[in-house]
């Protein structure tokens, strides 16, 4: 009869989020960094060429700002919901690993994007891109929903499930943009706007009145 060494139970992370989050930080100023070295214009430009080298960089810049944006939403984003969080659990430390995965792989679309707006296959793979990176983001507000225990006592349920309903507007706008950019990829840069009224329309009620918030603690 042989010996078997008892298993030990499974744990969940025990991770400072306030670690994490700084780790966070970090991956998102590397990106934007990166973003921001893809705008160049050739070296050893006559005079008259300056111009027009200007010129066809205007599309570099524009998927700069595009993307610049973005990641400035994803990192307030995430501070919102850190802000929220009282302990991380497997779940939470994992997807909040992957969000920052595509972060960081996000000069690649951005790229893409300034060379080959105009194509559907590029506009595409951008929107797919945000939907993903969104996705992953509403996954730890659904989490947190899901999992109340994870959350700061002050949080209220509301403001989460507010979270997630925002979040799944915005993957909901740039999916359906995907299909609208096979007919036109100008047209679903232009469907991308639809976002801000969407996250407009729970901006209201995201935050819970001071009466709330008593009520809550008591």
């Amino acid at each position: 009869m042989t010996n078997r060494v008892p298993r030990l139970p499974r744990r969940d992370a025990m991770m400072d989020p306030d670690r994490l989050v700084t780790f966070g930080d970090a991956v998102i100023a590397i990106a934007i960094t990166l973003l921001a070295l893809d705008i160049t214009v050739p070296e050893g430009l006559a005079d008259g060429e300056v111009g027009t080298a200007l010129r066809d960089a205007l599309p570099k810049f524009g998927a700069y700002l595009l993307s610049f944006a973005v990641i400035g939403a994803l990192w307030l984003g995430q501070h919102a919901l850190f802000r929220q969080i009282a302990a991380l659990d497997n779940w939470l430390l994992r997807l909040y690993l992957a969000l920052l995965a595509v972060v960081a792989a996000l000069p690649f679309p951005t790229r893409l994007i300034s060379e080959y707006g105009n194509t559907a296959v590029a506009t595409s793979v951008y929107a797919a891109t945000i939907v993903l990176a969104v996705g992953l983001l509403t996954a730890m507000s659904a989490r947190l929903w899901a999992s109340p225990a994870l959350a700061k006592p002050t949080v209220l349920p509301a403001q989460i499930r507010q979270s997630v309903l925002r979040g799944l507007l915005t993957v909901l706008v740039f999916a359906t943009s995907i299909p609208v950019s096979l007919a036109s990829p100008t047209a679903a840069k232009y469907w991308w706007l639809l976002t801000v009224p969407a996250r407009l329309l729970f901006r209201e009620t995201s935050t819970p009145d001071h009466e709330q918030l008593t009520a809550a603690v008591e």
